[in-house]
């Protein structure tokens, strides 16, 4: 289906979603947040999409929210029609788009062309790896902008940087380069701009030439959920009934006979229909 604020191209097992509005510098828009809700849930049904790359079109990945209403950008309750703040209707839009990216089955990789501001940068939050350009900017620009930090990324951003830097960064609110991003944490690498993409593809090309597409679902809810887990017996108790469960695959089968063959692994299991039958084990909260 063709969307209006992004490009879905799939090919050879990797997924590009480029955010594509680059008179705006991809400014994040409702319509914007819907589409890349449907293109994640369509990635995750397409058993022939082994990863999942987000980039932008032009000089910008994301400059954050689209402030063509001006002062009422964020005045949720007067552009909701009045709502009260107490309203379960009520929600953060760009949170609606984390969750969702954060429930993904597939692994997602951020290639960070430009500026990436609010959220610009909290969307790249629950992706799993996070690339730049020596172009890309960052900032945590909230407080300045008298609001704050939405997408989740209050739960995210400390996970991924450590409490002090996140603190820092939304307090000031400055706008930093990919070197300090590099630094504390929240991009992998950085490159030369023409490089991002490439790198990014070489790094997806790496996963979905190698890897079981059932295990990498698996272990990436595994990570993430497991991360505010309160005791290791938590993740025991998964990882216990996870290694049990692929233990006895085809896909496992395959694994080990394709490494003492010397060939390079044929995986015959689909996320679409061969997740074990304790997954989910969460109950997804509702908002309310």
């Amino acid at each position: 289906m063709p969307y209006e604020t992004i490009l879905y191209d799939a090919s050879d097992g990797i997924l590009t979603l480029t955010l594509n509005r680059p008179d705006r510098l991809n400014a994040f828009t409702n319509t914007m947040a819907q589409e890349l809700i449907d293109a994640f849930d369509r990635a995750d049904a397409d058993d022939a999409i082994r990863v999942v790359i987000v980039t932008g079109a032009g000089r910008g990945f994301c400059a954050g929210a689209d402030l063509a209403a001006g002062g009422a950008t964020f005045d949720h309750a007067a552009l909701g029609g009045g709502k009260d703040i107490d309203d379960p209707s009520i929600r953060d839009t760009g949170g609606t788009v984390t969750l969702r990216i954060f429930r993904s089955l597939k692994p997602v990789i951020a290639a960070v062309n430009g500026p990436a501001v609010g959220i610009g940068v909290t969307m790249q939050l629950a992706m799993d790896i996070r690339m730049a350009s020596e172009d890309a900017r960052f900032g945590f620009v909230f407080a300045r902008r008298g609001i704050v930090p939405e997408a989740a990324s209050a739960w995210f951003l400390p996970r991924i940087v450590g409490l002090p830097l996140a603190l820092e960064w939304c307090f000031t609110g400055r706008v930093f380069p990919a070197s300090e991003a590099l630094a504390g944490g929240l991009v992998r690498s950085v490159h030369a701009a023409g490089d991002l993409l490439p790198a990014a593809r070489a790094l997806a090309r790496e996963i979905a030439d190698n890897t079981a597409p059932v295990s990498v679902a698996l272990t990436r809810q595994m990570l993430w959920r497991m991360a505010s887990a309160g005791d290791p017996m938590d993740a025991h108790r998964i990882d216990s009934r996870a290694i049990f469960a692929r233990g006895s695959s085809a896909d496992a089968a395959e694994g080990v006979t394709s490494f003492l063959e010397k060939r390079v692994a044929r995986y015959p299991n689909r996320v679409s229909t061969d997740m074990p039958r304790f997954f989910p084990w969460w109950e997804e909260k509702r908002y309310e």
